[in-house]
């Protein structure tokens, strides 16, 4: 630890807010955490757990408008917008058409590359240390398809990966299943992103918030923030539950709920919630043994082993907070797994047994890292999106560099937090 820097206060406590904290500790900052729920689940605890610098084509991308018209009208499909009147996802909706166009794929592909493997590379740094223990595992993850139309657009990516310098293998059915010897693949074939990892999300935020706990991080529970107390182009304090709290810098990483964050300091950050689903699955038979991450891509559906169990999670409801659950949504997931799992039998699971979170999604489907033009005092980190967890730690150590005044280890420029402004 260095000398004390300042305090520095995080809005959030998603993997964003913890990563700050633990980088901002390491430098000297005393840090303390508002989060406006408690600690037991938030986006970060129920995903896919899932590494993935081979996400480098961001969400607006060439065919994606086509292609979500047409799942929109199947109730089981992995992608809905709820169609609303609001001016909020209409202008997202504007923004998200013309960025949906390979220019833009071209022009992000290596930033969003970079931030995923600096981020894999601290994940690795954080599991090493004796406090953690998240069931990190850097063997790769398998995209697996069953038809030739997806084998086609997946071998053109794969082939974009290698390009962009990552190490991946493209496989028939015979060498996809030597990979998973202890269970039955339904495909013709899959790629294997060798640079992609994954974890127990659930463990990592457990013990995160222990690690930060005990030393000396201060976590403000159940807290909701009201409004900001701001001085010129500077933040004085953050109004929550009826009480100020001051400090030298102010952290934003507030997922899906960076919007409404934003607003009440002045700014205008354009993010939209797509929902997701996911639950636990106890294999019947033991031997079926999963080694990989496995992402179903027809079905768009995520796989993941974790502590003996197997997660499954998918779908992309893009919609204001609400907490129904789409059951039918839940169930296009599940009529899907044996389709290329056929020793995987799942059940639907009961609604008590489902987890649901929001990915915080902008426009042009790259993340919000930087500085705040406006308020000299205000770092934001989020819209991570489908790569929320992946980009945890870069988005960390990124607010420690800035809040040090010291140069990014990776080049942010792409992700300023106000280019929507």
């Amino acid at each position: 630890m260095t000398q004390n820097k300042g305090k520095a206060l995080i809005i959030g406590a998603g993997i964003a807010g913890l990563s700050s904290a633990y980088y901002l500790l390491q430098k000297g900052w005393q840090v303390e955490i508002l989060e406006q729920n408690d600690l037991s689940n938030n986006c970060s605890y129920g995903n896919a757990g899932m590494i993935v610098p081979s996400h480098f084509t961001p969400l607006a991308a060439p065919g994606v408008v086509a292609q979500g018209i047409r799942w929109m009208f199947d109730s089981k499909s992995p992608f809905y917008v709820k169609p609303s009147l609001s001016t909020q996802l209409l202008s997202w909706g504007i923004k998200f058409l013309k960025h949906s166009n390979q220019n833009h794929v071209d022009r992000s592909a290596q930033a969003i590359r970079d931030l995923n493997l600096a981020s894999s590379s601290l994940y690795n740094e954080i599991a090493e240390k004796e406090d953690f223990d998240f069931e990190l595992n850097q063997n790769g993850i398998l995209m697996l398809y069953k038809t030739e139309k997806v084998a086609e657009e997946e071998t053109e990516l794969a082939h974009k990966a290698i390009n962009l310098g990552l190490p991946v293998d493209i496989l028939d059915k015979k060498g996809i299943q030597e990979l998973e010897p202890n269970v039955q693949l339904d495909v013709i074939g899959g790629v294997n992103y060798k640079c992609d990892g994954h974890m127990n999300p659930m463990k990592l935020m457990k013990q995160m918030i222990a690690y930060l706990k005990n030393n000396g991080v201060i976590f403000h529970t159940q807290h909701r923030v009201t409004g900001y107390e701001i001085a010129g182009s500077t933040i004085k304090a953050v109004i929550a539950n009826g009480k100020k709290f001051s400090a030298d810098r102010f952290i934003m990483t507030g997922g899906s709920f960076l919007p409404e964050l934003a607003q009440k300091a002045g700014i205008k950050i354009q993010l939209m919630p797509g929902k997701g689903y996911s639950f636990m699955h106890t294999p019947e038979n033991p031997v079926n043994r999963l080694e990989h991450a496995a992402l179903l891509l027809e079905a768009r559906v995520a796989v993941t082993p974790m502590n003996g169990q197997i997660r499954f999670g998918g779908t992309m409801e893009l919609a204001s907070h609400h907490n129904k659950v789409n059951m039918k949504r839940v169930e296009g997931i599940v009529n899907s797994i044996p389709k290329y799992m056929p020793d995987f039998q799942v059940k639907l699971p009961i609604e008590s047994e489902i987890w649901f979170g929001y990915r915080p999604c902008a426009p042009d489907g790259l993340p919000y890292l930087g500085q705040s033009s406006k308020l000299k005092n205000l770092i934001i980190a989020g819209g991570g999106g489908m790569m929320g967890l992946s980009l945890g730690p870069i988005f960390g150590k990124t607010v420690s560099e800035i809040a040090n005044e010291e140069k990014p280890t990776v080049n942010i420029n792409i992700f300023h937090p106000e280019r929507f402004n």
